[in-house]
């Protein structure tokens, strides 16, 4: 049996500094005074660790808040800039990447073609992505968070399998890691862009349970349980792309047949919309072709979204959870392809249960992955809860 012991003098440090840190950007502006009531730490160690803060650059006085009757205290508050995270999100056609403040701001972005480079190509594709956003970076870089697709140890940074990226038992956080010499967070790109949304999506009656199903060229979901992501006991929760939902269907990319991407991905809905007499070749031409009001292109969003409302009504029968957000690229067919969801998702889910489900677009339109893989990296090194 393991028996809990004292903590040292350094970790008590390090607990006060990440409290009282974490307390300044949930609450600032605030006071010294303040932050000791809200903690519950002594006014000195508050005082000790604003300091540190201040001189480290993290936090500044601006001022002075209103009286209750003595002198009136000076408020504190983080300066967003202080620090910087480079937010990659390695997926669908593109490889995206960002210079991210501590608010999430995006102060620099970059984008670069895939243009089907995979495996070790892909590896590089991602090393000079880091090099390009690197230079004239101001400010003090915090570490790089990644979301790609696949199946992630976040623990370690390997990627166990990335299906399209042709990625196995990759150790992506230590070879940027070695290369960057900064920390480095790896996710699964669907949950890091859950985070994204729960944290930043701006929703002020934010419910403390959330799934976000992300489809794209794949399809995956993120799931927050009581504020938190929660990836499962092998990281691998969400990764529903890759259930049979098609007996002898289609065959998918790791090796089996008829799996949800298959028959609800971008690439399917566009083989599928193809096949009834649509010339598209990408899902944007799926898109304007729907809103032209195109039959073929109303089908095929149709069947795709159907396959997903079954997808979903499994994950409200096994989760409970209300709010179901859809983003990605295949989210721009808007309400015929979510009507099609929720009419499944409704039909296939015990009806106690689906009436209090909603199935909604994300609120953070662009840049979600990039977001939420900042986000754990900020959760990860600063102990910020990121949720205000």
């Amino acid at each position: 049996m393991n028996v809990p012991a004292k903590a040292t003098h350094r970790q008590t440090r390090e607990h006060n500094h990440r409290l009282v840190l974490r307390t300044l950007y949930d609450y600032g502006p605030v006071s010294r005074a303040e932050i000791a009531r809200l903690t519950g730490l002594t006014r000195t160690t508050v005082s000790d660790v604003v300091s540190g803060l201040i001189a480290d650059g993290m936090t500044r006085e601006i001022g002075r808040g209103p009286s209750s009757g003595g002198k009136a205290p000076i408020l504190l508050s983080v300066v967003d800039d202080a620090r910087h995270v480079i937010g990659l999100d390695l997926g669908e056609g593109s490889f995206v990447g960002a210079l991210v403040n501590l608010r999430g701001e995006v102060r620099r972005s970059i984008e670069l073609p895939v243009d089907g480079h995979d495996g070790e190509a892909a590896l590089e594709l991602v090393y000079r992505l880091v090099d390009e956003l690197l230079v004239d970076t101001a400010g003090t870089l915090l570490g790089i968070g990644v979301g790609t697709p696949g199946v992630i140890d976040s623990r370690t940074g390997i990627i166990r399998w990335a299906v399209n990226l042709d990625w196995q038992d990759l150790p992506l956080g230590r070879l940027l890691e070695d290369r960057f010499n900064v920390p480095v967070n790896v996710a699964n790109d669907s949950q890091a862009a859950a985070l994204a949304e729960y944290t930043f999506g701006g929703d002020a009656s934010r419910r403390p349970n959330l799934i976000a199903i992300k489809v794209g060229r794949g399809v995956g979901a993120g799931i927050v349980l009581n504020g938190a992501l929660y990836q499962g006991d092998g990281f691998g929760a969400g990764e529903i792309g890759h259930t049979v939902v098609e007996d002898d269907g289609a065959a998918c990319h790791c090796g089996r047949f008829g799996c949800l991407e298959t028959v609800a991905s971008g690439p399917a809905i566009v083989a599928r919309a193809r096949d009834l007499g649509l010339e598209a070749s990408t899902i944007d031409d799926v898109r304007r072709a729907l809103v032209a009001g195109d039959e073929a292109a109303l089908m095929a969003a149709r069947f795709a979204g159907r396959y997903l409302g079954r997808a979903v009504a499994s994950l409200v029968g096994a989760y409970d959870i209300h709010e179901i957000v859809v983003h990605g690229p295949v989210a721009t067919l808007g309400e015929p392809w979510l009507e099609a969801i929720r009419d499944e998702a409704t039909r296939r889910s015990l009806p106690l249960l689906a009436e209090s489900v909603a199935v909604r677009p994300a609120r953070i339109a662009a840049n979600e992955v990039v977001l939420g893989a900042s986000a754990l990296l900020m959760t990860r090194e600063l102990g910020l809860s990121l949720v205000r």
